[in-house]
């Protein structure tokens, strides 16, 4: 969803009647991107994230340098993202694949056509740099340490519960590849064949089969200590409710991105701030923990997160206000199916439901109308004033129409930017659950809640006590970036 008004049938063939007409035109120049913008403000992100890589955290060589080199992948990505856009764009509007921002309706730029499904470009140089990926860390001459972080070549001879473990991981790298290629293809035919609402929450249940069939982690849930004494269990095995609970999660992680927009940038923006905060989330839990399998699974969630945070940075400098793109259902189930991949083959599905919070709101605001109780319109924007140059809220159920009538009217640019900063504090709370408590021992790794209290008050030595106070800290800093 977003804030455009597609073009009609009978439109475009208006469109082609009149372009047989009259001479051949070009097309008007696409507005040059605004990627240094972009990229300064992602310093913010960059400066914090890169220091708890190469020097915060003692990470081993061989993870250390494969989470780098799919870093330097991303940032090829991001350029070959910038590159393929405007090739993309002149294409769509040549198959008349466009829309008209409603937001600017009755002004200029309300007449410009403006190309739609841009997330296409997005996923396919995603799912390039994913699969060229597999060479360095998933293939026979590149092992050399436990999957899935291996590098080059070794002398060294592995177990055959190593070798089981490695294709294991394979097997769950290429299924989530698939579930991502389905949803994004999926998302494309949404766009160009405009599938009913209904339909289109039911399309990630598809997309999820090959994921849920190759899952081969764990199915157990810590109980919380206040409740053990009334279970009787510390660790309760769900079995296949578990996998229903992944299932869903990622029917809602997909719908909720799709959901949540109508405005310049807001689809893309939310994308890029949650991916940062999955991605800080990671390589704090892999700096705090010494057991190999849970780094695996968070070095396994970088993998696909930094590509996709890359890739939506460069979209973002095309859909950024004023935006000269529309991403498309394409991007909204593309970006949704993988942080819902990401977070639960990295087996922190609890802790992205957090990272998920404004969404969630969300969701529960829109229910009545998407349940049918309350007559639900096609598009659930606010009112813009074509005078002022202001949006004013209107009585459907959305986090941008609460927002206007809470805070007033106000722009476009300034509600996203307000949306963004909203769902920058909502990530304050998974910092404490990116920190581990003392000697090792994980936090996370339990499903227990770290707070200040508790580093300052369990036992262990003083050092101890401030390098976990650091980490903290730390967590809260990148968090509120």
């Amino acid at each position: 969803m977003t804030a455009r008004k597609r073009a009609t049938s009978e439109a475009a063939s208006t469109t082609t009647a009149a372009a047989a007409a009259k001479p051949l035109t070009t097309d008007p120049p696409m507005a040059p991107s605004k990627a240094g913008q972009i990229l300064k403000v992602s310093l913010i992100f960059f400066v914090p994230y890169l220091y708890l890589i190469l020097s915060h955290y003692n990470i081993e060589p061989d993870l250390k340098r494969s989470i780098l080199i799919n870093a330097a992948v991303s940032s090829a990505g991001f350029f070959l993202t910038l590159a393929l856009i405007p090739v993309a764009s002149r294409y769509l509007l040549r198959r008349n694949l466009f829309g008209y921002d409603i937001n600017k309706k009755g002004t200029p730029q309300g007449s410009v056509k403006v190309p739609e499904s841009l997330g296409i470009a997005v996923g396919i140089v995603f799912l390039v740099l994913a699969i060229l990926f597999q060479y360095f860390n998933f293939t026979a001459d590149s092992i050399v340490s436990t999957p899935p972080y291996c590098f080059l070549n070794c002398e060294r001879k592995f177990s055959a519960k190593q070798l089981l473990s490695f294709d294991d991981w394979l097997v769950e790298y290429n299924a989530a590849l698939a579930s991502i290629c389905f949803m994004m293809l999926l998302g494309f035919v949404d766009d160009v064949l405009d599938v009913p609402w209904r339909v289109k929450l039911a399309l990630p249940s598809i997309a999820a089969l090959p994921l849920l069939m190759a899952y081969a982690g764990h199915t157990t849930i810590i109980i919380p200590k206040p409740l053990i004494p009334y279970v009787g269990l510390e660790i309760l095995d769900l079995g296949w409710i578990y996998k229903l609970y992944m299932w869903l999660l990622a029917i809602f992680c997909t719908n909720s991105i799709n959901i949540h927009a109508g405005l310049n940038g807001l689809e893309v923006g939310q994308t890029v701030v949650i991916s940062s905060a999955i991605l800080v989330h990671n390589v704090i839990q892999i700096g705090v923990s010494s057991d190999p399998e849970y780094k695996q699974a968070h070095a396994f969630s970088i993998y696909l997160v930094q590509p996709l945070f890359a890739t939506s940075l460069a979209l973002l400098s095309y859909n950024w206000y004023p935006s000269s793109v529309f991403v498309g259902d394409t991007y909204t189930y593309f970006a949704g199916m993988t942080m819902a991949v990401a977070g639960i083959l990295g087996h922190f599905s609890e802790t992205l439901l957090i990272f998920f919070l404004p969404q969630v709101l969300n969701f529960l605001l829109s229910l009545p109308q998407l349940s049918g109780y309350i007559p639900c319109p096609r598009h659930r924007l606010p009112r813009f004033d074509p005078q002022t140059g202001l949006l004013t809220g209107t009585n459907d159920g959305t986090l941008v129409n609460l927002f206007l009538r809470q805070f007033g009217r106000m722009s476009e640019k300034s509600l996203c930017i307000l949306l963004l900063v909203f769902q920058l504090c909502c990530h304050r709370p998974s910092a404490a659950a990116s920190v581990s408590c003392l000697d090792g021992y994980s936090l996370v790794g339990t499903n227990e809640t770290a707070t200040l209290e508790n580093l300052l008050t369990v036992g262990g030595s003083s050092s101890v006590v401030f390098i976990k106070v650091q980490d903290y800290l730390i967590a809260q800093v990148c968090c509120i970036f």
